[in-house]
């Protein structure tokens, strides 16, 4: 989660070659995280919010589970929230939820996350997100990120000197580049162009699904209404055999001179997390054009996480996954570190064998969520200032 926190073509030709790639590539499942055992796969964070100066303290497993933060609804799918129904003391945190894979992931792996719901609001920041075990030197990718009342999603990479994301862009990416240099604070930033990537906009639409290919070519977006067959029609223990029906990618990554990816990139893990204010969505230069009239004091803090009453301005701040699922090419290293020993893991976890389809959403009231991971891990998602994106970001606010 992070602003902390994918390069590129230089010809017609180079086009043509990631096109063939797409519909040479066959993916194989490795594992499935949905339905009552979605949670199985992933450590509780189990701290406060050391990276990003958030104000949340992201809770354990037990009492995610004990406290409804994390839990199965009745369609069968994940939610994990920020609390909704404490009213936070003036000096305490918000209690929330952050999620680490006990899995890596190598390049040449797929991730595809099927989400009915993300969360939103005034304070609100939810990233999914990778990042290598020695950060910034194995890198890591922003697949989700946004803040506060953002309509449209923010896509990145973040790496170590060297990488960078060619202008032009690839003639397969419809997002907008705004930044190149994978290096800056803000990393080699991609806009989408598509509505309904984020927010409110994201779950009126009833959600949709995002895909990272890691290796060469980038990240997708669809909303509900247009998510490709290749993705409806797989199931929890099927294969994606061919890519050539996702079209243009939000952000198009190439691996060439400009940014060779397995140098720049390690095994990743995901991760997904909500934090709230902290060094974005709290930086006045953010929060107040979007927020400034949420109450008497216009600081994120004071008129959203604490005070009496404040707790039902989180409704809104859950998750809502029907299932996240992640591929091999078939050359993935993908390594299980809690494992007895170290060996490379290539089977699949089956949950589910129902097809994406139409999303449904549970009928549940959603309530105002195992070890823990290395709470003093320090990567880019706590070290990145953004107040010098300011310039160069180029926003969408909803006015609500």
């Amino acid at each position: 989660m992070r602003p902390l926190s994918l390069g590129v073509a230089l010809s017609i030709q180079l086009f043509s070659t990631q096109l063939g790639l797409l519909s040479a590539n066959a993916y194989d499942i490795v594992k499935d995280y949905s339905g009552d055992t979605f949670f199985d796969g992933w450590h509780f964070y189990g701290s406060y919010d050391n990276l990003t100066s958030g104000d949340v303290d992201y809770v354990t497993r037990e009492n995610a589970t004990a406290k409804r933060l994390a839990y199965i609804n009745s369609a069968g799918n994940a939610i994990m929230k920020v609390d909704n129904y404490t009213d936070t003391i003036y000096m305490e945190k918000r209690e929330s939820v952050r999620i680490e894979s006990k899995l890596w992931y190598g390049p040449g792996t797929l991730w595809i996350a099927d989400i009915v719901h993300m969360p939103y609001g005034c304070s609100v920041w939810p990233a999914l997100w990778t990042t290598g075990k020695n950060w910034p030197d194995d890198g890591e990718i922003d697949i989700i990120e946004g803040i506060n009342l953002m309509q449209d999603n923010q896509v990145a990479l973040h790496t170590t000197p060297g990488c960078m994301h060619i202008d032009p862009p690839p003639p397969n990416q419809r997002g907008v580049s705004r930044q190149l240099n994978c290096t800056i604070d803000a990393g080699c930033t991609v806009g989408e162009t598509v509505p309904n990537s984020f927010g409110a906009g994201f779950n009126n639409a009833g959600g949709g699904v995002y895909a990272t290919q890691f290796d060469s070519s980038g990240i997708w977006f669809w909303s509900r209404p247009n998510i490709p067959r290749s993705i409806l029609e797989a199931t929890s223990t099927s294969s994606i055999t061919s890519l050539e029906d996702w079209g243009p990618a939000t952000a198009s990554y190439p691996s060439g001179a400009h940014c060779e990816i397995e140098k720049f990139f390690k095994a990743q893990k995901i991760i997904i997390n909500i934090t709230l204010c902290g060094i974005w969505a709290g930086n006045p230069e953010f929060y107040s054009p979007q927020c400034a009239d949420q109450g008497p004091t216009g600081l994120c803090y004071n008129d959203n996480v604490v005070g009496f009453g404040t707790a039902r301005k989180y409704d809104n701040a859950y998750y809502e996954f029907r299932y996240l699922r992640t591929y091999t090419n078939g050359q993935a290293v993908i390594t299980d570190p809690d494992a007895d020993d170290d060996t490379t893991s290539s089977s699949s976890t089956a949950s589910t064998t129902s097809p994406t389809g139409s999303a449904t959403r549970g009928t549940d009231t959603l309530p105002s969520g195992a070890p823990t991971s290395a709470a003093s891990e320090v990567h880019s998602f706590a070290a990145k200032v953004w107040a010098s994106v300011a310039s160069v970001v180029g926003l969408t606010f909803a006015v609500l």
